[in-house]
């Protein structure tokens, strides 16, 4: 009981320092900002027009590309904002009246052997690669972007950006590019079909966009910069963008993308129901068809939907309270999400809420609760994008499986631009059967006070037919960002009705408030600038109250006081995190049932990566200490060999070790660990495999997967599928599955 009330003490005195700090620090962000302001005149670049063909070979050999004006010169970005690079990048661009071609040269006085590059993955993990990003603002709203990247050995990366603040990762443009490797650096050579960029139809003999392009060469990881943009902020911040001018693309036509697929599946099955089939062969033609109907207005459709060729899920030993968010991974959920998944919540470098309200979650839609796919019948969706509007509709029928009816999902989305970075917008789904009809409605906005300053906002009903349950929930995050400052205090509830069926919330029945600070030092006052690049600490707190009584059911203070990154990329943080749980229910993480009661716990944390550009490389994570009423440690560790980017090897590794914890002072050791390999001959023909294997429920999962992309977007497919369930304490699943699929693109 002393204990505790130490405990307790300490925890109150941490909340008054936390707040104070934070409201200390928040009225000096008020006052400055060490953000640099976008050029009054915009940098500018030059296109070229060319009559006739360029071959795409990455070696720009046409006299063409010698008639084209010097490039200005990039400003480093990254580590010395604002400084001359010490490795040139140079662009020229041309253009005919089918594609626009970009050349850019990267000079290196190290030629190949700078050159780092870990796999042939399509949307390759820009951290680990050397590369160019192009971003395009066809419209010059300044807050949209269509980016293309590219590597030294020719693979593509590419996505769309809104406000800087929601991407669509998984888009896949059609475009071409070949690349070279010299002893005086690398070239890429990019053709991009009109067809594929947007821009507006106008009487007007030339166009100039907005226009940015980044380069990272990976070897000292310098981030070099056409137009000058903070280092805070990512390059698709098109306010700071520079100009391609003197272009004269055709004006829009019919542009109509076709996809059909034929598959042929052979499957195994083995588990208790009866009435399916222990083996079984299908044979299943569909496909997609895209119609930009003008440059603002695309429809898409899709009947008999497969995504056969989809990365499977990872599994994930979860010991906190929070539901796991598994990512979308299908192709026509991942195009467009950006406008219909609306949500607040965790920031990929760990700032903001760690709470999730997500009304559409496309995941809701043609999986069930273990990840195994329902079938679709078909679907479509259409999308409006302009300088002041957006907005669209999705409509998509599931089929019946088991006991599972036939299922209809709509989904409607509205976003008004408000000024040159603030929206206003609303949402709104409906899951509908025979038994059942869920409906949700949201208001969403975000608003960007000024270049540091912003606040992300919705609030969101749901309700049902079935027991007639309605619920609502709500959140406001406002968040500080410079190049030496991050801030940000999030306020959520969630109350216990609310239950958006085609949407994702992490937990329900809570009210939280989660502040928090990460202050930057880099620069000349920083020692050892030859391998540190920037000290990081932080401090963050969590509150959660239920909602339906009041009552403080969690609280967790966090401290870093070492975070650090390091010139190749690595990175070594050490945290402490306080805790309080109060469990108004049994809790069973992994099985071990914890019972009714108050926690006090701390754990302590060690963050760690290597230069993951290397042939060899490992990153992961440490949790010790107390754990409600025992102990638990958690190690996650990854290693990564890559000795040529043809041959990328991984192998994950996750730990969890109670002592005495439960009611039953359990002692055990839970482990999960992953074999993943891809090999490639080149970007366009590989062979990728992944093995997961779970020590707690003895289940194992296989996937092996081989692509030939024949030519641009059309793929032959050979998948094979292992996938092992615990369908309770008493019955288990096994299915197996070889798939052999052609998909086929055709652009009119």
């Amino acid at each position: 009981m002393a204990t505790d009330g130490l405990i307790i003490n300490f925890n109150m005195k941490v909340y008054s320092i936390v707040i104070f700090l934070f409201l200390v620090e928040l009225t000096a962000f008020a006052q400055q900002t060490d953000l640099i302001q976008p050029d009054s005149v915009k940098k500018a670049l030059e296109a070229l027009a060319v009559e006739g063909s360029i071959e795409v070979d990455g070696k720009l050999s046409e006299s063409a590309w010698q008639k084209v004006k010097p490039s200005p010169r990039f400003t480093q970005v990254d580590p010395y904002q604002g400084a001359d690079p010490n490795f040139n990048t140079k662009i020229k661009v041309l253009y005919n009246q089918k594609y626009l071609y970009i050349g850019v040269i990267c000079l290196d006085s190290l030629g190949k052997s700078a050159i780092r590059a870990t796999d042939f993955k399509r949307d390759f993990n820009f951290q680990t690669h050397d590369l160019v990003t192009l971003c395009f603002d066809g419209f010059n709203d300044e807050r949209n972007a269509m980016s293309i990247a590219v590597n030294p050995y020719g693979v593509q990366r590419d996505y769309l950006s809104f406000d800087a603040l929601y991407y669509d990762i998984e888009w896949d443009g059609l475009w071409r590019t070949r690349t070279s490797r010299t002893d005086t650096g690398w070239i890429a050579e990019i053709a991009i079909p009109w067809k594929t960029l947007r821009y507006p139809k106008t009487i007007q003999a030339t166009q100039d966009w907005g226009f940015q392009l980044y380069r990272n060469r990976r070897l000292t990881n310098e981030i070099t910069a056409f137009s000058e943009f903070p280092r805070a902020f990512g390059a698709a911040r098109m306010d700071y963008a520079g100009k391609l001018k003197n272009l004269q693309p055709p004006p829009p036509s019919l542009n109509i993308q076709i996809k059909p697929y034929i598959l042929r599946a052979y499957n195994r099955y083995q588990g208790p129901n009866p009435d399916r089939p222990s083996e079984n062969t299908d044979l299943k033609v569909g496909g997609e068809l895209k119609w930009a109907i003008s440059p603002k207005d695309v429809l898409d459709v899709t009947l008999n939907t497969d995504f056969a060729q989809a990365d499977v899920d990872r599994q994930v030993n979860n010991t906190s309270r929070f539901s796991v968010f598994f990512p979308e991974r299908r192709q026509f959920f991942l195009e467009n999400a950006s406008l219909f998944g609306i949500n607040v919540g965790p920031s990929s470098g760990g700032s903001g809420e760690v709470l999730r309200i997500q009304p559409f979650f496309s995941r809701r839609i043609g999986l069930n609760s273990d990840g195994s796919p329902i079938p679709l019948d078909f679907g479509g969706r259409f999308v409006h994008r302009s300088a002041t509007q957006n907005y669209g509709g999705m409509m998509i029928r599931q089929r019946a499986r088991d006991a599972s009816p036939a299922t209809h999902y709509f989904v409607g989305r509205f976003s008004q631009n408000l000024g040159k970075q603030s929206r206003i917008g609303g949402l709104s789904t409906v899951k509908h059967n025979k038994t059942n009809t869920n409906i949700s409605g949201t208001i969403d906005a975000f608003v960007r006070i000024n270049k540091a300053h912003s606040i992300n906002t919705l609030i969101s009903y749901a309700g049902t037919n079935r027991g007639g349950k309605q619920g609502f929930a709500g959140i406001a995050q406002y968040e500080y960002s410079t190049n030496k400052w991050q801030a940000w205090w999030t306020q959520s509830v969630i109350s216990q009705n609310y239950n958006p069926e085609v949407g994702f919330i992490s937990r329900s029945n809570v009210i939280s408030t989660t502040p928090g600070i990460i202050r930057f030092f880099r620069g000349e006052k920083l020692p050892f600038k030859k391998w540190l690049r920037a000290f990081e600490p932080s401090v963050s707190a969590q509150f959660y109250h239920q909602a339906s009584t009041g009552q403080l059911v969690e609280r967790q203070y966090r401290f870093w006081p070492i975070y650090l990154n390091f010139q190749g990329g690595g990175y070594l943080g050490y945290g402490l995190n306080a805790q309080f749980q109060l469990l108004t229910n049994p809790f069973k993480p992994l099985g071990i049932t914890i019972p009714k009661g108050d926690y006090n716990y701390i754990q302590q944390s060690l963050l760690f990566s290597t230069d993951g550009s290397k042939k060899l490389s490992t990153n992961g994570n440490l949790h010790w200490g107390t754990y409600f009423n025992g102990k638990l440690s958690t190690l996650n560790l990854n290693l990564q060999f890559s000795p040529i980017p043809h041959i990328s090897l991984g192998a994950r590794f996750n730990r969890n070790h109670f002592q005495e914890v439960g009611q039953d002072q359990i002692n055990r050791t839970v482990d999960l660990y992953g074999l993943e390999g891809r090999f490639a001959i080149n970007p366009r023909l590989q062979l990728s495999a992944f093995f997961q294997h779970n020590s707690s429920s003895d289940l194992y999962n296989v996937n092996v997967r081989f692509s030939w992309e024949y030519q641009p977007l059309s793929f032959i497919y050979i998948v094979y599928n292992r996938q092992d369930f615990e369908l309770d304490a008493l019955n288990r699943q096994l299915e197996n599955q070889v798939i052999g699929k052609i998909s086929f693109l055709r652009q009119f």
